[in-house]
């Protein structure tokens, strides 16, 4: 139960750790679109966009996972101190 406890844990601050770097990056493509620069062409700003918003959007799902790992990490320790009152 230990095992399974440390690599849900685990799982649970890579998560979040993936997600805070995708999402920096998504940040730097958003800026990279708002910041005028003239020598930027029609797919330039496509492909930014297009970018800026699958890393964000990956970004969101893996902060979800995270909170889905903490919550089944919180369920594990309520259930471990039942049986262990027992």
């Amino acid at each position: 139960m230990k095992q399974q406890t440390k690599v849900l844990f685990e799982k649970m601050v890579d998560y979040k750790r993936f997600g805070t770097v995708l999402l920096s990056v998504g940040i730097v493509f958003f800026l990279g679109i708002i910041i005028p620069f003239e020598a930027k062409s029609e797919m330039d700003v496509n492909i930014m966009i297009l970018s800026s918003m699958s890393f964000l959007a990956v970004s969101i799902l893996l902060f979800i996972q995270s909170k889905q790992s903490q919550l089944k990490l919180q369920e594990m320790e309520v259930d471990e101190d039942f049986f262990m009152k027992k």
